[in-house]
């Protein structure tokens, strides 16, 4: 039973440093592209979140190694698409921001990449067990993957709140302030007027 709880532990370790999110700049007018080589039947999933630039859109495209467009959206925000692999070879992903001219977008993303599809075992045989056993860790390993993941994208959604509550705050003190001064300024104007239209000149 210590064996087992070892081994599970190290395989969710191993399983969970390997599935780290990463953040990209993705300047005006350019295009960052990434490439997985993976065998058929391999189960892969994209997810990514615009962190900041603009108005938090990215174009967005997964293609095959035949060059199959797999995946492909304008001006996304988010997203999490997961497909298996229809044939061996190199699978490209990229984020392009060609449609603004000016402002670059940091896009947090992660490719997740699972196991080759192998042999089915009998389920009686000692080997049989020991698969048994590698797919109960595998499936608590994506389960808690996507918990991190999960955390890490609500992190991301929570400093855009919060950085779009602050523009949005420091707006409203300024367009408090400006009306301040515009009311400030007619008051002084209207006095300065009444005074003058009602002052009594002296005829020397």
């Amino acid at each position: 039973m210590d064996f087992k709880f070892i081994a599970l532990s190290c395989a969710l370790l191993v399983y969970l440093t390997s599935a780290d999110a990463y953040f990209i700049t993705v300047d005006a007018h350019a295009e960052e592209c990434f490439f997985d080589k993976v065998e058929t039947g391999t189960k892969m999933g994209l997810m990514f979140e615009i962190a900041e630039g603009g108005f938090l859109d990215i174009d967005v495209k997964i293609i095959g190694p035949d060059g199959k467009v797999i995946h492909q959206g304008e001006r996304e925000t988010s997203g999490k698409y997961t497909f298996a692999a229809h044939t061996s070879g190199v699978y490209t992903y990229c984020f392009s921001n060609q449609m603004s001219t000016m402002t670059p977008k940091v896009v947090m993303f992660n490719m997740e990449i699972g196991e080759t599809p192998k042999e089915e075992v009998a389920a009686g045989t000692d080997e049989g067990h020991q698969n048994q056993l590698e797919q109960m860790i595998k499936e608590l390993s994506s389960s808690l993957t996507n918990v991190k993941h999960e955390q890490e994208y609500m992190q991301v959604r929570d400093r855009i709140h919060r950085s779009i509550n602050e523009s949005t705050n420091s707006r409203v003190v300024m367009w408090a302030f400006f009306e301040a001064l515009v009311l400030i300024v007619m008051t002084v104007g209207q006095v300065y007027y009444l005074k003058r239209f009602f002052e009594v000149r002296r005829v020397v």
